[in-house]
């Protein structure tokens, strides 16, 4: 008979657990391997990463393929935010989690869930390991780079950075060319290129619509700032990729 309150099924499950010698994995083993994961360190997670089928990891369905996906996805949200912690932006991290929660979600078999937890774990760690290599970024610059994203479609000053961090603007921009390699104004600018790149490919916004949905101060600035960074003008940029990938998407 199940047992009726919250506190009797804890004592009935301990009990079971002790009788059949069923543990959960130590904290400090759980530990190393998010970290591992956090520093992207390839080999330690290879030593330390439990198949989702393993006991150590708890019971929390009847139905297998259930207890897999719950498990991929506590591990992926587990991940992200040790990831984040780390030097991971923000924005990316929760969106790669958004994605590898949905296709959790679609899986089918017990083998699919098995593979998307392996190819998650290590499409983290493989992006923090090239994070890790490139550069240490304070928290104060994370923060700064998540605003970026979050604003590209309204002008940005320094001095708003610099008062959202809590950092005096001078310091701020020092700090920023210092960890990311290039000045605050530029890093902007790249970004709402890359933007303007995907909508060109993407959306049949006119160049116009992006240029005032990003921010530039005049369609010619951005065409000239486009063409310096990509090689050729909006236009030409479009003309070359946006057929070809709804030629693409089409013939799928």
């Amino acid at each position: 008979m199940r047992p009726t309150s919250i506190d009797q099924e804890l004592t009935h499950t301990l009990f079971l657990q002790r009788e059949y010698e069923r543990h959960h994995l130590p904290y400090n083993e759980e530990l190393s391997f998010y970290n591992s994961v956090k520093k992207g360190d390839i080999e330690l997670i290879k030593r330390t990463m439990l198949p989702l089928t393993s006991d150590q990891l708890g019971h929390l369905s009847n139905d297998s393929r259930h207890n897999l996906q719950y498990h991929l996805i506590i591990c992926i949200a587990l991940i992200t935010r040790f990831c984040m912690d780390g030097g991971m932006e923000y924005e990316t991290a929760y969106t790669l989690s958004d994605l590898y929660i949905q296709r959790t979600d679609t899986c089918d078999t017990c083998q699919e869930v098995t593979s998307l937890h392996s190819e998650m774990i290590f499409d983290f760690a493989n992006r923090m390991q090239k994070l890790c290599q490139e550069k240490i970024i304070s928290q104060q610059i994370i923060l700064c780079m998540d605003y970026v994203f979050d604003h590209l479609h309204s002008p940005i000053a320094i001095e708003e950075l610099a008062n959202y961090v809590h950092l005096n603007p001078n310091y701020l921009s020092t700090l920023f060319k210092k960890e990311v390699g290039v000045p605050i104004a530029f890093y902007i600018r790249g970004k709402r290129i890359e933007a303007a790149k995907n909508m060109l490919i993407y959306s049949d916004y006119s160049s116009i619509d992006i240029c005032n949905y990003l921010a530039f101060s005049s369609h010619s600035h951005f065409i000239s700032v486009f063409k310096k960074q990509v090689g050729m003008t909006p236009r030409d940029y479009r003309s070359k990729y946006f057929r070809n990938n709804w030629e693409i998407t089409i013939s799928k």
